[in-house]
């Protein structure tokens, strides 16, 4: 006897949305796995995680009055995906990304590397003040911004930019896609940007300046 899960449409496509955030979730935890078994290159995995991760920041934002907690839906339906919720949900970048330094080259500290972080820097900022603060907005620059900051190694390991910008990250990352920032929240973002971006000129050396 065939058992419907649904009564009509919106509930057949709730379903279907569920089965959805199942796969993302399970494909991140292979996706995962691999790339610390090293059976994927890096550049493959920092492409796939990051397609993944921004289906899941789309369908999180469809979801969010229906699952207002990935971990609930976890435990719901018996996913046990650790270093998939913590790299959707918690990290919100690839694992490459967090961790580009660790194989930067020397080139890294050059002024192009330099002047791509103070274009990032200021781009977020400016993109603030012109109240660009919707997640799928504020995300992406955020994440080229952390990135640009990871090629640097010059900088001190108490750069207080990096924590700030990864705290930003998972912050953003439990939000849905189509969310934005209250006017409070694009304020204190603009202020730890703007901090950061201080921190981060008088942490250079007189020689790149």
């Amino acid at each position: 006897m065939e058992m419907k899960l649904w009564k009509d449409k919106r509930e057949r496509d709730m379903y279907d949305n569920f089965a959805e955030l199942y796969a993302i979730i399970r494909a991140t935890e292979k996706l995962e796995k691999a790339y610390i078994r090293d059976v994927i290159v890096p550049s493959d995995y920092e492409v796939e995680c990051q397609k993944l991760i921004t289906q899941y920041r789309t369908l999180a934002s469809t979801l969010k009055d229906i699952v207002p907690s990935i971990e609930r839906f976890a435990d719901t339906y018996n996913l046990d995906c650790p270093a998939a919720i913590n790299r959707l949900v918690v990290s919100g970048v690839p694992a490459t990304v967090e961790h580009r330094a660790e194989s930067l080259s020397p080139s890294a500290n050059s002024a192009t590397a330099v002047a791509e972080c103070v274009q990032n820097f200021i781009t977020a900022m400016d993109s603030l003040k012109l109240n660009m603060v919707a997640v799928d907005q504020v995300h992406p620059l955020l994440t080229e911004l952390s990135v640009s900051i990871s090629k640097l190694s010059m900088l001190p390991p108490d750069f207080d930019g990096k924590p700030k910008m990864k705290d930003w990250l998972a912050r953003l990352s439990g939000m849905g896609a189509a969310d934005e920032l209250t006017e409070q929240q694009s304020r204190q973002l603009h202020f730890d940007l703007e901090s950061s971006y201080n921190s981060f000129m008088a942490a250079l050396p007189s020689s790149v300046t």
